[in-house]
């Protein structure tokens, strides 16, 4: 069933969301002063992809959701997609395949090998991710350095639900804005999931910071960067962290940070490591 124009596909709200992005400068178009509205026009993105204007608008209203690899090639180019906002873009062009039944959230569960490995990563914050982000298995030093990681508990929920965070967090907007973007890697086109569109559902209502982020179509998978957090028994920490895919359970990730040796975050965190074994950070 062809989407009605009051019903946006998702690939019609991913252009115009990322439209609104680029500002006319940045697309190499002279700034002719003030606008209704935020970045650039339905006919100048179609001026510069090379396509007719009648072509784009149907796109961003649903009429069209399979352009032509060229087409998509040309987009990308003119939106300034990176290498996995345009890998988005086009699998949201792709025809529909048939939607695989998904497991329920409560169903997912971190391998016990895996488990038994984090409880031996001693000095090394770890845990394992579900699909939905979904806390499904940490070691001890993990849980201490942030306790939002426990098993159970939904990181996307506790970062932006509870007021904590940004004092956990200097560099909030920052991890709000790649966990924001990772969610979005982590549904890629299954955009009707019950349990994405749940817990999407819940932060949009429940939070404007959510909201507004989610609205921006930013996609980046989960991989590796520097996270600084305060952590109110061992101070400020700089803490690089890396995570991996699981091939043998798809969609869940294994995480694990990890501080340069010999450097002040070293040396805190591995205070942290003393207390958790005596027993006194939890």
């Amino acid at each position: 069933m062809t989407p009605s124009r009051d019903t946006p596909s998702p690939l019609g709200e991913f252009l115009r969301a990322r439209r609104e992005q680029i500002g006319p400068e940045q697309a190499g178009l002279p700034d002719l002063g003030r606008r209704r509205v935020p970045g650039l026009r339905r006919e100048e993105l179609a001026m510069l992809a090379g396509v007719s204007v009648d072509y784009y608008v149907r796109l961003e209203q649903g009429r069209n959701d399979h352009p032509s690899a060229q087409v998509l090639d040309a987009l990308a180019r003119v939106l300034q997609l990176d290498v996995d906002s345009a890998a988005h873009l086009r699998a949201l062009a792709e025809p529909p395949r048939p939607r695989r039944r998904s497991a329920s959230r409560a169903a997912e569960r971190a391998n016990p090998v895996l488990v038994r490995a984090l409880d031996a990563l001693e000095t090394q914050p770890a845990f394992v991710l579900g699909r939905y982000m979904d806390v499904l298995a940490v070691n001890p030093l993990m849980e201490a350095l942030n306790d939002a990681f426990r098993v159970g508990n939904n990181i996307v929920r506790s970062l932006f639900l509870n007021p904590a965070s940004h004092d956990l967090y200097p560099e909030w907007d920052k991890v709000a804005v790649e966990t924001v973007a990772s969610l979005r890697a982590a549904i890629g086109t299954d955009l009707d999931d019950p349990g994405f569109t749940q817990l999407v559902g819940e932060l949009s209502v429940a939070s404007d910071e959510f909201r507004q982020r989610w609205a921006r179509h930013d996609v980046r998978p989960k991989s590796g960067g520097v996270k600084r957090m305060i952590h109110p028994m061992v101070g400020e920490l700089e803490l690089p962290y890396e995570t991996l895919d699981l091939g043998s359970t798809p969609g869940q990730q294994l995480g694990i940070y990890s501080p340069e040796p010999g450097s002040i975050s070293a040396e805190r965190l591995a205070m942290l490591a003393s207390l958790v074994a005596d027993g006194a950070a939890r």
